[in-house]
C-alpha cells in the first residue's frame, strides 16, 4: 500500500459517464451530485484557520436551557450504522465508533444525554439543517459548500482518502482513476464531489459504505474511492481486496454539523470538545479507534491540531 503526503492530484481530463457501470452493479445512482464544485475548495489551512475559534466559552458558563435542542437535556444526534471505525452499530445494538464515543465524551461535559438515530449521509446535512436533528455526526468534512446548508464545531479530526481495490486489480492508485474506470462512492460524500467535480469523472454512487465495498468485492466496480479510516474499517484478511493507496489531507479537518443558527449549541459542543481533549480523553480515544495512530505526533499532523486555538493536548 502506498501512502503519501497530501499532495492532491491534478484534474484529469473529463471523462464519458461511466453508464456500463450501472448495469454491471445494479445499484447506485448516475445523476449528477449537485452544482460543480472543487471538492477541496476551503480545504487550505488557512481558510480553516479563520473557522477555528481563539478560545471557547467556559463550561460552566453554558446555559444548557439556551441551546435549542429538539428536547431539552438530550443530544438527538444522526450517524451512520455501517463506517468502522468511526460510526457504526456494534454487535450489541450499541451506536459507537470514534467519532460517536467523543461526542457521547463531550455531552458528558455537558450535562447532556446523547441519542443517536441511524441515517444516509446523502440526507444528514439537510436533517441537521430542517432541525431533525440536533447534531450530526459522520466524520464530516468542512467544506465551504457543506457550510452553506449546515454550522460546524471546531475540528476534531483530519481527513484522508483511499483507493479500495481488489488484490489483482490494475488499479494501483489515484493517478489510476481515468475514464474507464469504474470507481464506486458513497452518494454525496467528498470522495463522490471528489471523481465527480475535480476528476472530472462520473462515478457509481451507493447508499453506504457496506454495498459500495460489497461491490468491490464482488468485482462489480474497480475501485472505492472512500474516507480512509472507512476503508481500514471494512478491508479485512481474506477479502481478496486491499487499500491500494492513502492521500494524506492533513489541511482539511471534520467536525459535528449543526443547524448554522444555532450558534449556543455550536459554542457549547466546541466546549465540550476543548474540556475533552484537555483532560487527554481525546488523545486515549484516538489511540483506541485508531491503531495506526498510536501517538500524539500522529494523531496531529504538523500544523494541525483538534479544538479552539487555545486548548493544549496534554503531553502523555
Amino acid at each position: 500500500m502506498k501512502i503519501k503526503a497530501m499532495k492532491w492530484l491534478t484534474t484529469a481530463p473529463v471523462a464519458i459517464a461511466l453508464a456500463v457501470s450501472l448495469a454491471a452493479c445494479g445499484s447506485g445512482s448516475a445523476q449528477p451530485s449537485g452544482t460543480p464544485t472543487d471538492a477541496l475548495a476551503g480545504s487550505d489551512q488557512q481558510t480553516l484557520d479563520k473557522y477555528t475559534t481563539a478560545d471557547v466559552t467556559p463550561i460552566d458558563k453554558i446555559d444548557k436551557t439556551k441551546l435549542g435542542l429538539i428536547t431539552e437535556g438530550t443530544l438527538r444526534v444522526g450517524t451512520l450504522s455501517d463506517a468502522p471505525p468511526n460510526i457504526f452499530i456494534d454487535p450489541s445494538g450499541k451506536f459507537t465508533g470514534y467519532d460517536n464515543e467523543l461526542l457521547r465524551a463531550i455531552g458528558d461535559k455537558l450535562g447532556l444525554k446523547v441519542e443517536f438515530a441511524s441515517t444516509d449521509f446523502s440526507a444528514l446535512l439537510s436533517q441537521v439543517a430542517n432541525k431533525q436533528f440536533d447534531v450530526g455526526s459522520s466524520s464530516i468534512s468542512t467544506t465551504d459548500a457543506r457550510r452553506k446548508t449546515v454550522g460546524f464545531t471546531n475540528g476534531y479530526d483530519f481527513g484522508y482518502m483511499a483507493v479500495v481495490t481488489k488484490n489483482d486489480a490494475k488499479v494501483a492508485g489515484f493517478a489510476d482513476l481515468k475514464e474507464g474506470v469504474r470507481i464506486g462512492v458513497v452518494q454525496g460524500t467528498v470522495q463522490d464531489d471528489y471523481v465527480t467535480n475535480t476528476l472530472k469523472l462520473e462515478p457509481v454512487r451507493f447508499p453506504d459504505y457496506n454495498t459500495v465495498y460489497g461491490n468491490v468485492k464482488n468485482g462489480q466496480i474497480d475501485a472505492w474511492v472512500a474516507p480512509s479510516q472507512q476503508a481500514t474499517g471494512q478491508v479485512k484478511e481474506g477479502d481478496n481486496t486491499k487499500i491500494a493507496e492513502k492521500v494524506v489531507n492533513t489541511q482539511n479537518f471534520t467536525a459535528y454539523a449543526v443547524n448554522k443558527d444555532n450558534q449556543a449549541l455550536i459554542d457549547a459542543l466546541n466546549a465540550g470538545l476543548d474540556a475533552v481533549i484537555a483532560d487527554g480523553t481525546w488523545t486515549s480515544l484516538t489511540s483506541e479507534w485508531y491503531k495506526d495512530r498510536p501517538t500524539v505526533a500522529e494523531q496531529t499532523p504538523q500544523g494541525w491540531k483538534p479544538g479552539s486555538k487555545a486548548v493544549q493536548i496534554p503531553a502523555k
